[in-house]
């Protein structure tokens, strides 16, 4: 697909504004990555939208995440993290905001904990439609897999992380989970590999994004990790797979 010509919808995507509080995780607090920054760095890649998603050093603050949003504009919507204890009043105002997801980080913490995964999912989705996001390694998905499966909307980050979890997330692509091709300087397996997979299970599973600007991977995105997943995905699934899949999830 012709750089000039590509539609992008950023799947995952982090903004660091140190005007709003952050919290230290293990001992790491993250560098500044503005709406600003991200739009320079993403002016060549043809983003049309995306997700912002709230890191483990963001807690539940929402402020942030509301005012990026808001800065953003149009075609972007944001994923949360939030309590057990969230009322519905504040999911729909947060909804009514652009946030269109709860994340789970089981990988760093800073989220609510899996003993609530049922529960709060299951709200979220009945009060605004919300589906649920998990970061967490795919060796670790048989033990929510009973949860997850009947869960009514989820998605994976950074394509599972590990090859000996790949079995696992496509067990659970199959049941209608959606994964993220992002995170490719982060992950532990055959990128290449586990996309072909994942769309050899379900070409509408896969969304990209750029996991800007990459907290803590020992390789921050680079605009060929775009190239490489139009090219193994082929010309009948890139547009699907760069745009497509992701803004019918998020309801774009």
């Amino acid at each position: 697909m012709n750089a000039d010509t590509r539609r992008v919808f950023d799947a995952h995507l982090h903004i660091i504004d140190p005007r709003f509080t952050l919290i230290r995780n293990n001992g790491y607090l993250p560098p500044a990555f503005t709406v600003d920054d991200y739009r320079l760095r993403t002016r060549a890649l043809g983003v049309t939208g995306g997700a912002v998603v709230s890191g483990s050093f963001q807690g539940f603050d929402q402020d942030y995440l509301v005012d990026a949003l808001r800065r953003l504009g149009e075609g972007f919507v944001g994923v949360t993290q939030l309590p057990a204890s969230v009322t519905d009043e504040e999911i729909a105002r947060l909804e009514a905001q652009g946030v269109r997801a709860v994340r789970f980080n089981v990988r760093r913490g800073g989220s609510e904990t899996l003993d609530h995964l049922d529960a709060l999912a299951r709200r979220v989705h009945e009060v605004a439609g919300w589906h649920t996001e998990l970061y967490i390694d795919a060796r670790d998905l048989p033990d929510l897999a009973p949860v997850l499966s009947a869960l009514p909307a989820v998605s994976v980050d950074h394509l599972g992380l590990s090859e000996d979890g790949l079995p696992h997330l496509l067990a659970l692509v199959e049941r209608g989970a959606r994964v993220k091709a992002t995170g490719f300087g982060r992950v532990d397996l055959d990128v290449t590999k586990a996309v072909q997979a994942v769309v050899a299970v379900n070409p509408e599973a896969l969304m990209f994004g750029t996991d800007l600007p990459s907290t803590r991977a020992r390789r921050p995105f680079h605009d060929d990790d775009l190239q490489l997943l139009a090219e193994v995905v082929g010309p009948d699934h890139v547009r699907a797979v760069l745009h497509d899949n992701a803004a019918a999830f998020y309801h774009i």
